[in-house]
């Protein structure tokens, strides 16, 4: 008789969870955005576009140096940069770029620098220091 009212239980607790798997959730709202705005692009195009830059970096901290300057006339560029390559020589580029012969880089290098022996590390005598311990 026990075995028949376990038996039963186990029944009802299956049907039951049968039952949850059976409960679906709410939808949920749907909700309309209003359409974006269009903005006009504009498309306005320099006929005869010009601009001149330069700059220079000489950091004595991160040893970096370089120069950079250029000028654009219409379709016409024209500039030059330096860098001081690893070896310690100046490399300098002149170009120019145009519609009719493209790009034309001229590079220059300048002689490299001397090579520096380095210093010889004096060895420092380690002085002891005093112990002392804390006893508490």
């Amino acid at each position: 008789m026990a075995f028949l009212k376990y038996t039963i239980v186990v029944c009802l607790a299956l049907v039951g969870v049968a039952q949850c798997a059976l409960l679906r959730a709410a939808p949920a709202p749907v909700a309309f955005a209003a359409p974006a705005p269009v903005v006009p692009i504009n498309t306005e195009v320099d006929p005869h576009p010009q601009y001149a830059f330069a700059y220079n970096v000489q950091d004595a901290l991160t040893g970096d140096s370089k120069s950079q300057q250029e000028v654009r006339d219409g379709d016409v560029v024209k500039g030059s940069y330096s860098v001081l390559d690893a070896d310690g020589s100046l490399r300098t580029v002149f170009y120019t770029a145009d519609p009719i012969n493209g790009f034309n880089a001229v590079v220059q290098r300048g002689p490299p620098a001397p090579v520096l022996a380095a210093k010889p590390v004096v060895p420092l005598a380690a002085a002891p220091l005093p112990a002392r311990f804390i006893q508490g």
